[in-house]
């Protein structure tokens, strides 16, 4: 690898100079580089000649840009048959958010200050936190299938991402804040309010979600044979996504084997005999015996049956009639999921004993018992510390 001035006259007689550096890439290609500086073009030789050593040196003639290799990278999640919802967020993260700022940008020019400088304007365009983190996931992935290609020798953003060690993440659970009984979960009296107002064919979908923890997906996927009325369990194996499409659960530990307690069963089997029959053979369909909307269940099913159980907030507008307008407390269908979470954790009031974090991971099919701690470890009881300290001190003092 050299690096040398090379001097050249323009047809209009102006002289021209410039920095070249000759090297062969790892291909054992010959490849010319040319820089208007000296030191421009020493750096970029100490960088390639180790880059070409290790084998990993793309020359920007072989590369691509940014928004070439987001279409190879649509078109291998497609091939590797992701759900659809997953490869619409990527499509709409490559379209929105990647592509106006960075598409034209070659990746071998895409180094650590100028992702640095797309987070910042990803900011400064109004966008959330989180959502500049699932942005910054899918470049990464890109990166990562334009590596596999040749496209690209490093991947900078999880280059970016080891150095951070989960900084971000942590950032924004401060700013998110824990879940709050009240808030974000229903407390047991607005429960057992709820429970007392449901009928109909809510009835049996939203007691399941309350004593079971089913997603909300998980419940639109349920089938019939999954559900074992005599043992009082409820087998997850299914999911039905956004666009009503059934496939797998979220990972691994979303399989998983739920008790039921008697409400829920009794209201089970009731619903069984008047439940639409279809080809999917739900549980919870719409009147066809197809997947029913979320949207349809949260807005005509969990909100008016929270209205009904006077756990809502006033607007402070009034009906036609002159009566006070209210709204659901909860708006999302999660909020019984957090409940059942905050209920196996606690369960001593009603007698019981609490359940340990992993059975609480399993029940609610997390991945990982760091997921159920992260969000749910606030909930669990905790002893009297001042009391212990004070047991210890004496124990250690006598």
């Amino acid at each position: 690898m050299s690096v040398r001035k090379r001097t050249w006259t323009t047809p209009k007689g102006e002289e021209r100079s410039a920095w070249v550096v000759d090297y062969t890439d790892t291909a054992g290609k010959r490849r010319l580089k040319s820089f208007k500086l000296k030191k421009k073009a020493d750096e970029f030789a100490a960088t390639a000649s180790v880059e070409v050593r290790e084998g990993i040196h793309v020359a920007d003639s072989a590369s691509a840009t940014v928004k070439q290799a987001g279409a190879f990278w649509i078109t291998s999640a497609e091939s590797a048959g992701l759900e659809r919802t997953t490869v619409d967020s990527y499509q709409s993260h490559l379209k929105l958010h990647i592509t106006p700022f960075i598409g034209d940008l070659k990746l071998t020019a895409l180094n650590i200050p100028a992702v640095r400088q797309f987070e910042d304007q990803l900011r400064d365009g109004g966008r959330s936190q989180a959502m500049v983190r699932k942005v910054m996931v899918s470049l990464g992935s890109l990166l990562a299938d334009a590596q596999e290609r040749g496209l690209t020798g490093r991947n900078v953003v999880r280059d970016i991402r080891g150095r951070r060690k989960g900084g971000d993440r942590r950032q924004e659970k401060r700013q998110k804040g824990r879940l709050k009984v009240g808030v974000d979960i229903p407390t047991r009296e607005e429960v057992k309010a709820i429970v007392g107002v449901l009928e109909g064919r809510w009835r049996p979908l939203l007691l399941t979600a309350i004593f079971t923890g089913l997603r909300a997906s998980e419940l639109r996927g349920l089938r019939w044979k999954d559900v074992d009325l005599d043992k009082r369990v409820i087998h997850v194996h299914q999911r039905a996504d956004r666009f009503n499409e059934i496939g797998k659960p979220k990972s691994i530990s979303g399989e998983r084997a739920v008790p039921a307690p008697p409400m829920v069963i009794s209201a089970l089997r009731e619903w069984k005999l008047a439940c639409p029959k279809g080809k999917a053979d739900l549980v919870f369909p719409n009147g066809l015996g197809k997947v029913e909307q979320l949207n349809n269940i949260v807005r005509r099913g969990f909100q008016p049956a929270q209205v009904a159980a006077d756990v809502a907030d006033e607007t402070g507008e009034t009906d036609k009639d002159g009566n006070p307008i209210s709204v659901a407390r909860y708006k999302g269908l999660h909020a019984l999921r957090h409940f059942y979470a905050s209920w196996c954790i606690n369960r001593p009031a009603d007698g019981g004993l609490g359940l340990p974090p992993k059975v609480v991971q399993e029940r609610m099919g997390h991945s990982s018992i760091t997921m159920t701690m992260d969000v749910y470890g606030h909930l669990f009881p905790r002893g009297d510390d001042a009391e212990e300290l004070a047991a210890a001190e004496a124990a250690l003092l006598a």
